[in-house]
């Protein structure tokens, strides 16, 4: 699992069946990295998630046909990246 701030919603009208109709979040790392991720939890721009990876993705997403690698788990309630 990794920790990663919401930047936005990514909207795409043309996608491959096993995309469904899932909602599609740009994440962005601590270090600046982005990378896209399916979004179960309705997760906001400027909120901080926890992310799933690999074969656990898919199965957080809870349709483990669904094809990603990166599912935002859960909404971070309280965390003080600066430790």
């Amino acid at each position: 699992m990794e920790i990663m701030q919401v930047m936005g919603s990514l909207v795409c009208t043309q996608r491959v069946e096993g995309f469904a109709h899932q909602n599609l979040r740009v994440l962005r790392t601590p270090k600046g990295k982005l990378s896209v991720a399916v979004d179960p939890v309705g997760a906001a721009a400027g909120n901080w998630v926890f992310t799933a990876s690999g074969s656990a993705a898919r199965h957080a997403t809870g349709d483990a046909n669904l094809f990603t690698d990166l599912t935002i788990g859960g909404i971070i309630d309280f965390w003080e990246p600066d430790g």
